[in-house]
């Protein structure tokens, strides 16, 4: 137990680090918004060195007052079985969270807490889409008895009269990742083409800072160009060497990425609790009961396929909504890049019961491709029509080919799409591309919808919805009956079998 409850108490100054850093965060955040007023600003004060500075120290000073606010109105106090917690500067707000709410608790623990040994602990609740409390700085000693005090607190006995012997908990490791698993996960990933896309606005002004790079070591680009003495196939070689140098800088950081967000990283199990551990330079840690695994992924991309290999995510409650950005921090544990068989261990270790390994999926009706193809041609073949008309042949053209890619894109997405059921779970494959298996328990359905449009009811169609705790699923165009005897299983399941969805 906590040996200063009841008292109302502060933060360990280490807190001001934190503040400042999640400030700047929010700055970085938001820069996006502010980039085009730093472009316009930035060839006026360019050339003025002491304007520059005055700006980043008043920026600097500002940050440092922020923090050193939001730590002095910033206290917490522990009572017995409630968090509770009083903050902000201008607004404030007032948290009072009983144990009895607390369904996940979360460990992070950035660099700079690691010399003081002070740990940030996240308490989230169900049916709460936001964070719903978070303790800044806690000794690592302190947030271990309370995280225990947590979890345990359904579990203990009210009249026991004798205090139990404390016992020591047993962790079983049950998967770890080695540097070379977070280099494929690196690879593997859309990383790459996130930070492609991201700097896509700033194209021109690489590729000029590029060029007048190579030009600065006596290369002029004009005349190269221009110049006739070499072969076209020298040209696509020089630019399909400078793109096999971009993509593999872009891939070098999709790696340092995944190296940095799951350093280290441990899955264990106490018991009937999963713990996942990982960071370089934030350490987090995820606490989950295995009661409130609401279902299991595996997801694939290309890449992943072709290395046979799968991203297995564990969702829980509300896991959809996401409490952090980064899927290093958040609620959910996934665990990137494991082999087939050891996806396949890890699935059989939570529901030993369950097929995903063997089940045999059935297809959704071809009645899906044909509405999406004809949603297509809709939109493409008309303005290929009216850019045909006005001499827009290139344009025309462009809509048409558009049109045939996207068909060919809409029937791979159909033939990707599957269903299966069992005595006791719901199986969904989907995908494009990738494939992405879902399989999820019929007792943790909490609702079911029923939906049929006038081009489905025509040719006795359906989709059915399943809602679960962490966000919904559904299985488009099967037949009516099929769907209804999905949603009756589903029903008929919860009725009788009476368990709890968390």
């Amino acid at each position: 137990m906590i040996s200063y409850q009841n008292q109302w108490l502060k933060l360990s100054p280490v807190a001001v680090i934190y503040f400042a850093v999640q400030f700047i965060k929010s700055i970085g955040n938001n820069l996006i918004y502010l980039l085009p007023a730093i472009l316009v600003g930035y060839n006026q004060f360019a050339e003025n060195g002491p304007m520059i500075l005055s700006g980043i120290g008043a920026i600097l000073l500002f940050v440092a007052v922020s923090a050193l606010l939001k730590f002095y109105f910033y206290k917490y106090r522990l009572t017995e079985g409630r968090v509770q917690i009083h903050s902000g500067v201008l607004q404030k707000t007032h948290i009072d969270l009983p144990f009895e709410r607390i369904q996940n608790v979360r460990f992070e623990q950035p660099i700079f807490y690691r010399p003081t040994n002070h740990i940030c602990m996240l308490l989230d609740t169900a049916g709460s889409s936001k964070l719903e409390a978070k303790v800044i700085a806690l000794p690592k000693e302190v947030a271990e008895s309370l995280k225990k005090e947590i979890l345990e607190h359904k579990t203990e006995r009210i009249d026991s009269t004798e205090p139990e012997e404390p016992q020591a908990e047993q962790e079983e490791l049950l998967n770890s990742r080695s540097i070379r698993d977070l280099i494929v996960h690196g690879l593997a990933s859309n990383r790459i083409w996130i930070v492609l896309g991201a700097l896509a606005p700033f194209f021109n002004s690489i590729s000029e800072e590029f060029v007048k790079s190579i030009e600065s070591m006596g290369v002029d680009v004009d005349s190269l160009v221009s110049s006739s003495q070499y072969a076209f196939w020298q040209y696509i070689l020089f630019f399909l060497s400078i793109a096999f140098v971009v993509i593999a800088l872009m891939a070098l950081f999709s790696i340092l990425g995944s190296v940095i967000t799951f350093y280290n990283f441990k899955l264990t199990r106490s018991d009937d609790r999963y713990i996942r551990r990982n960071g370089l330079f934030t350490r987090h840690e995820v606490v989950m009961k295995l009661s409130r695994l609401q279902m299991i992924i595996y997801q694939q991309n290309w890449l992943d396929r072709l290395l046979q290999r799968v991203n297995l995510k564990f969702e829980q409650l509300n896991a959809n909504q996401g409490h952090q950005s980064g899927e290093g921090s958040s609620g959910k544990i996934i665990v990137p890049s494991v082999t087939l068989e050891e996806a396949h261990h890890l699935a059989a270790d939570s529901w030993p019961d369950n097929k995903l390994s063997t089940v045999d999926y059935q297809p959704v009706s071809k009645r899906l491709a044909v509405r999406n193809t004809l949603i297509a041609f809709w939109l493409l073949i008309p303005l290929a029509g009216v850019f045909a008309y006005f001499g827009q042949a290139e344009l025309a053209s462009a809509s048409v080919v558009l049109f045939a890619v996207s068909t060919a894109f809409i029937i791979l997405s159909w033939k990707r799409w599957g269903y299966a059921i069992d005595d006791n779970f719901i199986y969904l494959r989907r995908g494009l591309i990738g494939i992405n298996y879902r399989c999820f328990p019929i007792h943790k359905v909490q609702q079911t919808q029923f939906s049929q449009s006038v081009f489905m009811r025509r040719f006795q169609l359906c989709s059915v919805k399943f809602v679960l705790a962490c966000g919904r699923q559904t299985l488009p165009f099967v037949q009516d009956t099929t769907g209804r005897t999905f949603i009756d299983v589903c029903l008929y399941r919860v009725e009788a079998l009476k368990k709890s969805w968390m």
